[in-house]
């Protein structure tokens, strides 16, 4: 498929150039997204309306109205800071979509509201106790929104004069003056070499409208003004214009930044911590630092300057963990700092890891006690064929509508994920016999090529003698065959 694509791009600019004689014709390259298509990729939100009721199609979530309802009472609370150390268990049967209402959760509280994602299994893999790893997921769900006040000069650049000096590079630094105005006044600032070569680092040029920040000297580029807006000026797509600035030229602004908890943990427990921070290399923490870091916030709410953001600390298979995390979740709950937690699972009746009784979903009856049950019920067949609707606009598939009628009935017999998955496989088929569309012959051959869970169960109690390790009991024997 390549080489045909590759000859039709040459035949296609050798017709240009014979038509244009002597016209050269510019490659325009396309933009592409740099994004990947995830599982849930295609959730925007909950879809629910300012009353709390959800709608049936939006935002990318379809059906499971009660329990987004129940998410978003939860989500308003939360927004308030009405809530803490509250917790949340979604259960339900697999693919009914506990991590998309959580996903969802996640896109409807914003980027200020912290929220932190793990895998039961992950405390297992780390190289750090469990209560550490589970000490340092509930600091990642608590934000800390520090307020500062900075003093910075904002204006439209009128002209840059740069003196360079004669003896060439290296004999004597750059001078130059910044004439900078607003709509009630006009000053010239005195540049030294620092500001000239972030003024060209930038690009600044006559009719940029630019803040400084006077305490770093850093310089932010807002735009071109309004009046420089000119038809012959050469100025791509992505210019922005700004009105010139009103009142004076310095100003007092408020910079609000969020960081969470565990970031200022990691910053403070090393000499090198912001480094350790983009590495993922955080190691253990000591308590004593965050018993100081915790003063220090306190410290910062009395004065105003602070306030805590409690965010959500989402647990997937919940199961997984022991009874040693369990029994430090309980107490980690009770504190004042805690975030609200949301754990989910598939499980039923089953054994609490590290020990021999059972329990509803694996999880101690004392937890249990604590957490807000909210479940999430099977797809139907039309709920089925609407995702499968999403999944395909998502993915950029065209499908005729007989092949989503038969998917959808093999969603509804199999299961949700695997008919999911075979779109993109379908779409591939359809590309290889050079049709811009899925019909029912792709289906089924994907179909035939890969095997869902019931036909792969069947497969193997056909042929168990073939394999190594079975330990299905043959039927005359009594045993099992080692």
């Amino acid at each position: 498929p390549r080489s045909h694509y590759s000859k039709r791009r040459s035949s296609h600019a050798a017709t240009m150039a014979e038509g244009g004689e002597g016209v050269k014709v510019a490659e325009i390259k396309d933009l592409t997204r740099i994004e990947r298509i995830g599982a849930h990729s295609h959730i925007r939100g909950l879809g629910l309306d300012d009353a709390l009721e959800a709608r049936k199609v939006s935002q990318g979530m379809v059906g499971q109205v009660n329990a987004r309802k129940a998410a978003g009472v939860i989500l308003s609370m939360i927004r308030d800071g009405q809530i803490a150390g509250r917790a949340v268990l979604l259960a339900g049967q697999p693919g009914t979509g506990k991590t998309a209402i959580a996903m969802g959760m996640a896109k409807a509280l914003g980027e200020e509201t912290p929220f932190a994602m793990m895998a039961g299994s992950e405390i297992f893999s780390m190289e750090m106790s469990k209560t550490e790893a589970l000490t340092q997921a509930f600091r990642k769900a608590i934000g800390v929104r520090i307020k500062e006040e900075t003093e910075i000069i904002e204006g439209e650049v009128v002209e840059i004069e740069i003196d360079r000096p004669a003896g060439g590079t290296g004999v004597a630094p750059k001078t130059g003056k910044l004439t900078l105005k607003t709509t009630e006044m006009e000053t010239v600032y005195d540049l030294g070499q620092k500001m000239i070569e972030s003024l060209e680092k930038e690009k600044i040029t006559a009719g940029d409208v630019i803040t400084i920040d006077k305490a770093s000297g850093r310089i932010t580029k807002l735009g071109r003004s309004f009046a420089r807006s000119r038809d012959y000026d050469a100025m791509g797509a992505q210019t922005k214009f700004v009105q010139c600035p009103e009142g004076e030229l310095q100003k007092r602004k408020e910079v609000v930044h969020v960081v969470t908890l565990h970031e200022i943990d990691v910053i403070n427990s090393r000499t090198q911590g912001f480094l350790a921070l983009f590495a993922g290399d955080t190691g253990e923490i000591r308590p004593e630092v965050r018993e100081q870091i915790d003063g220090k916030v306190s410290e910062w709410r009395e004065e105003g300057k602070a306030e805590i953001v409690p965010g959500v600390l989402f647990i997937d298979e919940v199961h997984m963990l022991d009874i040693e995390c369990f029994s430090f979740l309980n107490r980690a709950l009770e504190n004042d700092m805690a975030p609200v937690l949301v754990v989910a699972t598939n499980r039923g009746i089953t054994k609490i890891r590290g020990t021999n009784y059972k329990s509803p979903h694996g999880i101690p009856i004392d937890l249990l006690d604590r957490l807000l049950i909210v479940s999430t019920l099977p797809y139907t067949e039309r709920e089925l064929r609407l995702i499968l609707d999403i999944r395909c606009e998502e993915e950029d598939v065209e499908m005729a509508e007989d092949a989503k009628d038969l998917l959808c009935k093999i969603g509804h017999e199999t299961s949700l994920r695997y008919s999911i998955q075979l779109i993109t496989a379908a779409a591939l088929v359809a590309h290889k016999r050079k049709s811009s569309e899925v019909e029912i012959c792709d289906i089924s051959k994907v179909y035939g090529l890969f095997l869902d869970v019931q036909r792969s169960t069947q497969f193997m109690v056909e042929y168990q003698e073939q394999f190594m390790f079975n330990e299905i009991p043959e039927e005359k024997g009594d045993g099992m065959e080692m």
